[in-house]
């Protein structure tokens, strides 16, 4: 070990005995009443002395004014480098900033927000705008045009898509939009194998209600395919009552509400009652003598007591 880092560590016995006048720097960086009491100080090299106090300001607890004294070699005169207010171990501190393109999660966006895409973004590559060469067969191609120009014709200004009094069913323009595939920027390949690891993270074979399931979505009647390259492996659940309907399921994701795990058989129905509309059952308008509890008796003692 050198001398001179010996040295540094040792504090500078003027610089070190300066607290009142860095405390007058520090008072007069901030305000009578905001500098507390010293509670330390630290060598910062040969000569040099970093003096802390306490700050008493709202809202800034555990932060310390530093105020960096020093002199020069063999002067006795001790001066003022700098004044500035430093957090302290346990000073209260902001969170370290994150732009918001990295703050922003699934299900932040509410209505009315804009959600703006990077012009190189990853997941994205360009499409078919329209904006290519007209076919060898256009008004517009070069080979026409050089056939137009012998026969003295007029060339239109534009492909005939965007001509106002050309139809544009059957160009290839049309085409393109019938397709799906006449935008400015379409879904990666990047950008398709991401979103397809999303889904299957939280709608995948790994997931508990897939492993409890008791079959996979592939042969579930609620399953509705999609087209392209995603049809391979994914599809729509269309089960009001399955935790993923409306979602896009792997074909190897299931749960409990899959059309053949369980059918119920047909609930027994009675048989519809037989009303035979050509009989007729007579009914008595008197109830007949013999119809009561007590039987009949001719006794005629007993027919004056009442009995029947």
């Amino acid at each position: 070990m050198s001398a001179a880092t010996t040295r540094s560590r040792t504090p500078d016995r003027l610089c070190a005995e300066a607290v009142d006048l860095a405390r007058a720097a520090a008072e007069e960086a901030a305000a009578p009443g905001i500098v507390g009491e010293h509670v330390g100080l630290v060598s910062e090299g040969d000569r040099v002395v970093t003096h802390f106090f306490e700050c008493r300001e709202l809202g800034y607890r555990g932060w310390r004014w530093a105020v960096t004294v020093a002199r020069a070699s063999r002067a006795k005169i001790v001066t003022v480098d700098e004044a500035v207010l430093l957090p302290g171990p346990d000073a209260v501190l902001a969170p370290e900033w994150v732009p918001w393109s990295e703050r922003l999660r699934p299900g932040d966006m509410g209505p009315g927000d804009l959600l703006p895409t990077d012009a190189e973004d990853l997941r994205l590559e360009p499409g078919y705008s329209g904006e290519d060469e007209p076919p060898p067969n256009s008004a517009v191609s070069h080979e026409m045009a050089d056939l137009v120009e012998a026969e003295d014709a007029d060339v239109t200004e534009g492909p005939p898509s965007r001509l106002p009094v050309t139809p544009s069913r059957g160009s290839i323009a049309a085409i393109a939009e019938e397709l799906g595939m006449r935008r400015a920027r379409v879904l990666s390949r990047y950008g398709l194998h991401t979103a397809a690891d999303r889904w299957e993270e939280a709608f995948g074979p790994k997931t508990p209600m897939a492993q409890s399931a008791p079959a996979a979505c592939v042969t579930c009647g609620f399953l509705v395919p999609v087209g392209g390259s995603l049809g391979q492996a994914f599809g729509v659940c269309a089960n009001e009552f399955s935790p993923a309907d409306g979602r896009m399921v792997s074909l190897a994701y299931g749960c409990g509400g899959h059309s053949e795990a369980a059918v119920m058989p047909k609930p027994p129905q009675p048989a519809p009652p037989v009303i035979d509309e050509t009989r007729v059952d007579p009914f008595p308008l008197r109830p007949a003598s013999d119809s009561g509890s007590v039987p009949v008796t001719e006794d005629e003692s007993s027919a004056e007591l009442g009995h029947s």
